[in-house]
């Protein structure tokens, strides 16, 4: 069924590509939450993201999301199982890629910090801001240029969010798995950065969206 709003068209993706991905999500969990560096942080890290699939898979039958949007959920989610696993301050993306291309990113741009923590805030709004939009779209009136403005909104709230539950987790947790939690690594403007980065991509990403729009067909 094809759900019609003004102009724009939300078709429901395939079942068969939905239970492909909800597949491929549990048992990238589970390889990825065998022997994990830290158990605790793996638990907490876990907790939004499996609230988030249990949230798709209890409102299926009413309100199914387009192929897009569900692919953009999954590409972030597997980003963020990586971070999981590994703690988000100790992917290890550095070796990586001096294994596999013999460059070092770090010394290649002068980073003096394990940033994979950052991909995931810019990923987070590259990524699950078509998803918020097609909500929106589809549960508001609004349109234009109110539409973006409140899907940056979320986004930027839901970032802030998530920033409270670190500064709340990190305060009651103990040395070592706090630190693994927030991930700030000594920087005191960690949130901000945060939240910025996930607002720019989403910026980005609705800027791409505008640009494909006016494409020709």
């Amino acid at each position: 069924m094809l759900v019609r709003v003004s102009h724009n068209v939300v078709r429901p993706a395939d079942p068969r590509i939905e239970a492909a991905l909800f597949g491929a999500f549990v048992l990238l969990t589970i390889v990825l939450g065998i022997a994990p560096r830290s158990r605790v942080d793996w638990l907490l890290e876990n907790v939004l993201a499996v609230a988030l699939v249990l949230t798709l898979l209890l409102a299926h039958r009413r309100f199914r999301l387009s192929t897009l949007s569900l692919g953009m959920i999954f590409a972030f989610l597997c980003i963020h199982e990586v971070g999981a696993h590994y703690t988000y301050s100790r992917v290890p993306y550095d070796q990586w890629s001096t294994l596999l291309t013999g460059v070092s990113v770090n010394k290649t741009l002068g980073l003096e910090r394990n940033h994979y923590d950052r991909l995931v805030h810019l990923s987070y709004g590259l990524l699950l801001v078509w998803p918020i939009r097609e909500v929106l779209l589809r549960l508001t009136p609004l349109r234009g240029a109110w539409l973006t403005l409140l899907t940056l909104n979320v986004v930027l709230a839901t970032s802030a969010l998530y920033e409270l539950i670190e500064w709340v987790g990190g305060a009651y947790l103990g040395d070592d798995t706090g630190q693994a939690f927030v991930g700030a690594q000594n920087d005191p403007w960690d949130s901000q950065k945060d939240m910025a980065l996930a607002l720019f991509g989403a910026g980005l990403s609705l800027l791409v969206l505008a640009g494909w729009r006016r494409a020709p067909r």
